[in-house]
C-alpha cells in the first residue's frame, strides 16, 4: 500500500469522524425543543432524529458541490490541506461540546480548510466571493429569518389557539411536534451530511481519484449519511440542554412553532446551495419562539454567549487548522499526517474523559436550568 493511499484512508477516516461529531453535536438542532416540552422521550427523539438525518442526506446535493467546488480552488488543495482542515472544524466541535454551546459545526468545517488552504497555497485558493456570497450573507440572515418566523409562528398559534383548553392545546401541539421536529431532522440531513461528502469528494479530486467537477460517489453518500445518523442517535445531550432549557422555557406551542420555522428556513437553504449553520437558524427559531410569546423570558446572556462563539467559530477553526497544516508538513507525507490525527485523537479523548465528570444524558437533560451542568444520573430515561 503506498503513502498516497494510507493518506487519502486517514483523510476520509478524520472526515467520517467529523461527520459523527456532527451528529452528535447538531441533535440539539431537530429535538431539543420537543426533548423539553416532554412531546419525544430522549431516546425515542434521538433515534428518530438519525434515520431521518440518515434519509435527508439522499435528498440533495446542492450543499455538497458548494463545499467541493465553491469556497476554495480545487486545483491548489492537497490531500494534507483537506485533512488539516477536518482537524480545525473538529478541534472547535468537541471543544463546543463540552462546554454545551451550540455553535455551527458547517463553518467550523469552512474555517478549517479555509484556515488550512491560507497558509498551504495562499490568499488567491480562497474564493473569498464564494465564501460571502454562500457563507458569510446567509450566517447572518439565515437567524435573523429564524427569529421572525418563529415570532411570528408563535404568536399565531397562541392567538388562534387562545380559546381552546389548556390540556387540549398541549396534547394537539404535542403530537404536531413529533411531525415538526422530524421536518427539521430531514432537513438537517439534506444540508450537514452533505458537507462531509463535499468534503470526501474535495479530497478525491485531490488525490486525482476523481475528476475536477466531479459529484460524490454513492459510497460516499452513504458513510457519510451512516456517520452523521450514528452521531445523532448517541445524542450530545450537553448542548441539547443548551437550546432545550438553557434560552427560554419553551411550550409545546413555541416547540411546534420554533421547528416549523427551522425546518422552512433549511430546506429553502438546501434547495439554493447554502451550507448554513442549522445551529444558528434552529437557536434563532427557539429566540423567536421565546420573544413570540407574551411575558415569554429570553435568557440573553446564554444567547450572548452563544453568539460570541459564533463569532469565533470561523477565525478558530481557522487558525486550528493552519497549525494542524503545517505541523503535518513540517514532518511530512503520510507520518505528519498520522502524527496529527494521533494528537487530535488524544484531544478529543482527553475532551471526553473530562466529560465525564460532569454527565449530562438522558435522565437529566431536562432538569431545571441553572446555568451549571445538572448532577449526573446513572440511569437512564428509556
Amino acid at each position: 500500500m503506498d503513502s498516497n493511499t494510507v493518506l487519502l484512508g486517514v483523510v476520509v477516516a478524520t472526515a467520517l469522524a467529523f461527520d459523527f461529531t456532527n451528529g452528535f453535536h447538531d441533535t440539539a438542532n431537530a429535538m431539543a425543543t420537543s426533548i423539553a416540552t416532554g412531546a419525544l422521550r430522549p431516546k425515542i427523539a434521538v433515534a428518530l432524529s438519525a434515520i431521518l438525518n440518515f434519509l435527508g442526506a439522499f435528498l440533495s446535493l446542492a450543499v455538497a458541490a458548494t463545499i467541493a467546488t465553491g469556497i476554495v480552488e480545487a486545483g491548489a488543495i492537497t490531500l494534507t490541506v483537506v485533512f488539516a482542515g477536518l482537524v480545525g472544524g473538529l478541534a472547535w466541535n468537541l471543544l463546543t461540546w463540552y462546554f454545551g454551546i451550540p455553535s455551527s459545526s458547517s463553518h467550523a468545517l469552512i474555517g478549517g480548510v479555509v484556515g488550512a488552504t491560507l497558509i498551504a497555497a495562499g490568499p488567491s485558493a480562497v474564493k473569498a466571493v464564494g465564501i460571502v456570497s454562500k457563507v458569510l450573507i446567509p450566517a447572518v440572515l439565515a437567524p435573523l429569518a429564524a427569529v421572525l418566523v418563529a415570532t411570528i409562528g408563535t404568536f399565531l398559534v397562541y392567538v388562534i389557539t387562545r380559546n381552546v383548553p389548556d390540556d387540549i392545546r398541549g396534547r394537539g401541539f404535542r403530537i404536531g411536534q413529533i411531525g415538526s421536529a422530524s421536518l427539521v431532522s430531514l432537513a438537517h440531513g439534506t444540508n450537514d451530511a452533505q458537507k462531509t461528502m463535499g468534503i470526501i469528494t474535495l479530497a478525491l479530486i485531490a488525490n486525482g481519484t476523481l475528476g475536477k467537477d466531479a459529484g460524490p460517489p454513492l459510497w460516499v453518500i452513504v458513510c457519510s449519511a451512516s456517520a452523521i445518523a450514528l452521531g445523532t442517535y448517541l445524542g450530545g445531550w450537553r448542548i441539547i440542554r443548551t437550546l432545550g432549557k438553557g434560552l427560554t422555557e419553551i411550550e409545546t406551542p413555541q416547540g411546534f412553532a420554533a421547528e416549523g420555522s427551522s425546518a422552512a428556513v433549511i430546506f429553502a437553504s438546501s434547495h439554493f446551495g447554502f451550507p448554513l449553520s442549522t445551529t444558528h437558524v434552529c437557536a434563532g427559531s427557539v429566540i423567536g419562539s421565546g420573544l413570540g410569546k407574551r411575558l415569554a423570558e429570553v435568557r440573553w446572556n446564554v444567547a450572548g454567549q452563544m453568539a460570541t462563539a459564533w463569532l469565533l467559530t470561523l477565525p478558530a477553526a481557522a487558525l486550528v487548522g493552519a497549525v494542524a497544516w503545517k505541523g503535518a508538513d513540517l514532518i511530512g507525507g503520510a507520518g505528519g499526517v498520522t502524527v496529527v490525527f494521533l494528537l487530535a485523537l488524544l484531544g478529543g479523548l482527553g475532551l471526553y474523559l473530562a466529560s465525564r465528570r460532569s454527565t449530562v444524558n438522558a435522565a437529566n437533560v431536562n432538569d431545571e436550568w441553572t446555568g451549571r451542568t445538572p448532577a449526573p444520573v446513572k440511569e437512564a430515561v428509556r
